[in-house]
């Protein structure tokens, strides 16, 4: 696989980018959808095994670009099967993807950047304060390199059948790399892959959120956690910018009836946001939206004076959401014994 260069990688690069490097090495317009089927559908990580790319494009696009594929650094397997990777996105970066499989399902959590500057107290991530954007070839690489290509004597891992979003990082704060992979992802010319087996999470970023609700059909999950703005601001300081009564009123004027899925993020904290008043809160905030809530486990990591809701208190709440019409459902904890859980991930070698 690749090392660190300092050339440009194509991976991340969409059709129009690819044909406009294929036009400026002299070959023709269609080798650019040629060399698009060998990064995103054959999954490529040499030129030379481009077969119907001739030799000598093959060496001047190698003298000139690389693929861009990465091996992770590292890998931790949880006990539950969810396994977490570890990629290093140079200048002594690294960043965490979570691959979780589950039956006939296989989930990537990606990261989308090096720490976030959301700076939001109850995630390890977020207190790492921001270290860098990831370009559209890094978040592409993880995609692209999970589940690797078993080694002799391993099982093959389940493909991939949905990605999100939610690994490091605030994806709507780096959207510029962003929308190049989600059309790689979705274009026939690249993965093909159907908007609804995408989730981008979001602490509900403006003008950004409009931006992806606009420009692609993907499903989005808010980070609400709390429907009080007194004290999702605390926990959240993103709130002073971007109030969630105002995420909420723009996210009204999209339809999610259909196949496009909204979902509200809500963490449980006993004794915080996890009584009948909160449950109410969180009701107003999502009345008139076609919306599920998922309810998530709070995961407690080093430095942060909160605790998770007991198991009686989350269903108590779940149950009293369902009863007023408001579909809600607790989220299965994965990864949790190798920090790969909602939350947790640092970024560390382990």
């Amino acid at each position: 696989m690749e090392q660190n260069n300092s050339l440009p990688a194509l991976i991340g690069m969409t059709l129009d980018q690819l044909t406009k490097v294929v036009l400026s090495g002299g070959m023709p317009k269609f080798v650019g959808k040629q060399l698009a089927e060998w990064l995103y559908k054959k999954k490529v990580t040499r030129f030379d095994e481009m077969a119907n790319i001739s030799k000598k494009n093959q060496q001047w696009l190698s003298e000139n670009y690389v693929i861009g594929r990465e091996d992770p650094e590292s890998r931790q397997k949880s006990s539950d099967g969810t396994v977490k990777y570890l990629f290093n996105v140079g200048g002594g970066k690294t960043i965490e993807s979570v691959y979780i499989p589950d039956r006939d399902r296989a989930t990537l959590c990606v990261s989308s950047q090096s720490g976030c500057k959301m700076n939001c107290y109850f995630c390890a991530t977020g207190r790492l304060g921001f270290r860098a954007n990831l370009t559209s070839a890094q978040i592409m690489n993880q995609i692209l390199s999970i589940p690797p290509v078993p080694k002799k004597g391993e099982t093959s891992a389940t493909e991939l059948t949905n990605v999100v979003f939610m690994g490091m990082g605030e994806p709507l704060d780096n959207l510029d790399a962003l929308l190049p992979v989600i059309e790689i992802m979705t274009a026939p010319w690249g993965m093909a892959w159907s908007p609804k087996r995408i989730t981008v999470s979001t602490v509900g970023k403006m003008p950004q959120l409009k931006d992806l609700l606009d420009k692609t059909q993907v499903h989005v999950a808010v980070s609400v956690h709390t429907a009080d703005p007194v004290e999702r601001e605390q926990l959240m300081p993103a709130q002073k910018a971007f109030p969630i009564a105002n995420v909420m009123k723009l996210l009204s004027g999209y339809d999610f009836s259909h196949q496009r899925r909204l979902s509200l993020e809500y963490i449980m904290w006993r004794g915080v946001n996890d009584d009948i008043a909160h449950a109410d809160l969180l009701i107003k905030l999502a009345r008139g939206l076609d919306c599920r809530v998922n309810l998530i486990r709070f995961h407690v990591i080093p430095g942060v004076e909160l605790h998770p809701s007991s198991d009686e208190r989350m269903l108590m709440f779940r149950n009293y959401l369902n009863s007023k019409g408001i579909t809600a459902t607790i989220r299965t904890s994965r990864g949790e014994d190798i920090m790969a859980a909602c939350g947790m991930l640092a970024g560390k070698k382990r």
